[in-house]
């Protein structure tokens, strides 16, 4: 009886899916608020190291399929999350009832406020959840198609050919470096979610300092 797919683990859906696995994946996760969930850092790191025939399992994927279908889902999720942005409005996103989702809202929201728009664009592709749902705000916030495209396509790139690269890299560099996956994929997730601890442990103590006393009314 074959094993049930585990949509939250990486080796899981490569084993089944391969590199069709990887462009759906990431195209739920970018471009669809239900794939919010899904593990795209993880994904692209182990997907990397397959590529070096590194695992206990029988998958081995190839680098250049691998890298097309990394980069397609990512950019092609992407626009269609800031096409649903444009035509669904912000009644989207306020219908939703998941804590995360929620919160990663105001933090898309924060990005796009302090950073403008091509660098806000950029840094969500980092950042899971922010990266599921910067995607659809911009639409609705009409952030120029141009921009929105040049800019997503921009850090689509460096995020997805990073991270599969960086996964190859450390595979066909590292005896047995397969020993070791689940921990390199745990500091992998840790490292994306870092920035986002950093902007909440940030807007705390911004709530906890209040307003200035000295600051006139």
């Amino acid at each position: 009886m074959p094993q049930a797919v585990n949509p939250l683990d990486a080796t899981s859906l490569l084993t089944a899916f391969g590199s069709a696995g990887i462009f759906l994946v990431l195209f739920a996760e970018t471009g669809l608020l239900v794939g919010f969930f899904l593990p795209g850092d993880s994904l692209l790191f182990t997907a990397g190291l397959l590529c070096t025939g590194t695992g206990t399992g029988s998958v081995r994927l190839a680098l250049p399929g691998v890298l097309i279908s990394a980069v397609a889902g990512a950019l092609l999720g992407a626009q269609a999350g800031y096409l649903i942005g444009r035509r669904a409005g912000r009644s989207l996103l306020a219908r939703t009832r998941n804590r995360h989702l929620a919160e990663g809202v105001v933090r898309a929201e924060e990005l796009l406020a302090r950073y403008g728009h091509g660098k806000a664009i950029v840094l969500a592709r980092f950042i899971p959840v922010v990266r599921t749902v910067l995607n659809p705000i911009a639409g609705i916030a009409q952030v120029p198609a141009r921009t929105f495209t040049l800019w997503q396509a921009a850090g689509g790139l460096v995020w997805t050919v990073g991270l599969v690269l960086g996964g190859y890299g450390l595979g066909a560099s590292i005896p047995n470096v397969d020993h070791y996956l689940l921990p390199l994929v745990g500091l992998i997730v840790a490292v994306s979610l870092l920035p986002l601890a950093l902007e909440v442990l940030r807007a705390r103590r911004r709530g906890a300092a209040g307003p200035n006393p000295e600051t006139p009314a």
